[in-house]
């Protein structure tokens, strides 16, 4: 009999069948801490602000850093929700930095930039849903680096019309908000969105702005089925959504939500297919791709270049 099988259990201790997937050699990461990555880690805590690279712990934050981008997380590190794949801390945030945007505008000319991603915390907690601070990052780099395209992903501000119109009013090169799954499981990963305020999000953007690209991504590995995921492709074009990331997610803790599934880089290449077919612009789709991978391609691509 295998002793591994027979472990005694200690006191306090659950006991339970459920396993957890071995990951593919195709997920392992190279790790590169060269001085491009020291050199970003220190600016970004010298001017006191957050990257989603940390705080969701991305996978590739070590090469992105090597290569000089990063994604700026505006608002604070406390989230309003607690969606079960992400791990942002959540809670009550206790406090709005109103000179945050110059802040972030200082980093990116400091690391100088072409293409600038921000993000934020879901901040549900504000009138505007800190829509006045995507704005006022927005206006600050291009102050600092007029040639920068500056990408933003935004929260889904609730529904709500007049934060959308404060940022696309600010005309970002790029406006990002993910569906992040399948519609049949929105409500189960996600906390408070909804798959299709979501799609009416960029539609919306879409019919304010029609110029400025928009954007959308979709993790696999949480229980859909294929068909759910050409389904949802075909409600973000039905959205006129332009650009598309689709990658595989990846358990940040135990409390986190469980990997159901491990998608192979084929599996990935066929799904790059399938969106390309459909009409977006630009598809980036691979095991490690998350939102803003490659984010500087993605711009060109949208743009025809």
């Amino acid at each position: 009999m295998n002793k591994a099988m027979v472990m005694p259990k200690k006191a306090g201790m659950h006991m339970t069948t459920e396993t957890r997937q071995r990951k593919p050699d195709w997920l392992k990461i190279k790790l590169a801490t060269g001085e491009n990555f020291k050199e970003l880690k220190q600016t970004m805590r010298s001017k006191s602000l957050h990257t989603v690279c940390e705080e969701a712990r991305c996978p590739n934050i070590h090469e992105c850093w090597a290569n000089r981008t990063a994604t700026f997380m505006i608002l604070g590190d406390i989230c309003t929700r607690a969606c079960r794949f992400c791990a942002v801390r959540s809670g009550l945030p206790t406090e709005l930095d109103r000179q945050e945007p110059e802040r972030v505008a200082e980093a990116a000319e400091q690391m100088g930039l072409r293409h600038c991603v921000v993000t934020s915390v879901a901040r549900d907690d504000l009138e505007d849903g800190g829509a006045s601070i995507f704005a006022a990052t927005i206006a600050a780099v291009r102050r600092r680096l007029p040639f920068c395209s500056v990408e933003v992903l935004i929260p889904d501000f609730l529904g709500r019309e007049e934060p959308l119109k404060i940022v696309m009013d600010a005309r970002p090169d790029i406006l990002n908000h993910n569906v992040e799954t399948v519609e049949r499981l929105s409500d189960r990963v996600r906390s408070k969105a909804k798959y299709r305020r979501s799609l009416e999000l960029l539609a919306r953007a879409k019919a304010m702005r029609p110029d400025i690209p928009t954007k959308s991504s979709i993790m696999l590995g949480v229980g859909e089925e294929w068909e759910e995921i050409l389904r949802t492709m075909d409600d973000l074009r039905a959205a006129d959504c332009d650009i598309l990331t689709i990658g595989q997610y990846l358990q940040p803790t135990r409390k986190h939500l469980k990997v159901e599934k491990y998608y192979t880089p084929e599996q990935f290449a066929r799904l790059k297919e399938e969106g390309m077919k459909r009409g977006f612009r630009h598809v980036e789709s691979g095991p490690l791709v998350r939102s803003s991978y490659h984010a500087h391609e993605q711009v060109k691509s949208a743009e025809g270049k």
